[in-house]
């Protein structure tokens, strides 16, 4: 019965999310909210600019009227729901930023950091104070628990604004976060379902049917951006759905795409600064691959691809 739970979740969320795609898109040309291109970008994104951004709202509306519906609205749900919609908030004040106020780089990189910090911290306390927190992490493989104490404030405040930033890094291809995001979403689903954490898995579960429906007008060529508006909140619930089933380190391996570009970002950075060279034609990874000359959907599938290999052996090894 729980699983049958899920799939009505999924479906119910993905309907929505196709019933919103339609008005929500129009509403945005009106209001003239189109993405910016950056000149330092592939050159050929440059036919991109102008497709309405901010198109998160659509999954994450459809994610909470859905989630709501279906859960039992236990303390976790609401934890999960404060995460995402706050991160959403944080995106959404960076997009209007860009394209409302014109200023392409939104906000200043030391404003959204405080804000993803004030996000996490605000997590800790809450869970702290209602007797949810659990100082503790599960090392995968050897059995082992590691009692971190008052470093779990800092640690849980890393992987959320670590996360969310992953996730905003690989939002560079059509399709390319949304796709990655929801079979991460997908595995966890299963994982908070064999671990009776039914709240957190029809949360999780709701956001895959929000980013199938979104995927209909992010895939290439995109009708909507999903902005910094989806992308940090994907990236922060993702953290916290992980946080809550206590598979903190599993992540990386669920999200290893995520991981693989943030990598790909630093190993240039170190590269260019300490020898002078770029190791990847450009980072993130996925416009490496697309200076190849891969296209765009072959990039998207490849690493949809890597991300559902990856996110399966993660559960064939969690669950076994």
């Amino acid at each position: 019965m729980d699983m049958q739970i899920l799939f009505w979740t999924t479906g119910v969320s993905f309907v929505i999310a196709l019933l919103l795609g339609p008005l929500f898109i129009p509403f945005l040309r009106r209001l003239k909210f189109g993405q910016a291109i950056r000149a330092e970008g592939p050159q050929g994104h440059q036919k991109k600019a102008g497709t309405p951004t901010m198109g998160g709202v659509i999954f994450l509306v459809a994610m909470a009227i859905t989630a709501i519906k279906f859960s039992d609205l236990s303390s976790e749900l609401w934890l999960l729901l404060f995460v995402t919609l706050a991160y959403g908030a944080v995106g959404f004040m960076d997009d209007y930023i860009k394209v409302a106020l014109k200023r392409n780089l939104g906000l200043k990189a030391r404003q959204k950091l405080i804000g993803q910090i004030l996000v996490g911290v605000v997590l800790y306390v809450v869970m702290y104070y209602t007797g949810m927190i659990d100082m503790t992490i599960s090392i995968p493989f050897i059995n082992a628990q590691w009692d971190l104490g008052f470093f779990y404030l800092p640690f849980l405040v890393l992987i959320v604004i670590a996360s969310s930033n992953a996730v905003n890094l690989t939002d560079g291809l059509d399709g390319l976060a949304a796709g990655t995001t929801a079979i991460a979403f997908g595995s966890y689903a299963v994982l908070a379902w064999w671990t009776s954490n039914m709240d957190v898995a029809i949360f999780c579960a709701a956001m895959v049917g929000g980013l199938i429906g979104f995927l209909v007008f992010n895939v290439h060529p995109a009708k909507v951006f999903m902005g910094d508006t989806g992308s940090l909140a994907l990236g922060g619930a993702l953290a916290t759905v992980a946080i809550l089933t206590k598979t903190e380190i599993w992540l990386v391996l669920i999200g290893g795409v995520f991981v693989v570009e943030v990598l790909s970002v630093i190993i240039q950075v170190i590269s260019f600064q300490t020898f002078g060279k770029r190791l990847f034609k450009m980072s993130p990874l996925h416009h490496h691959f697309e200076l190849l000359g891969w296209s765009e959907w072959r990039v998207v599938g490849t690493f949809w691809t890597a991300g559902l290999c990856l996110a399966v052996s993660a559960l064939v090894l969690y669950l076994k």
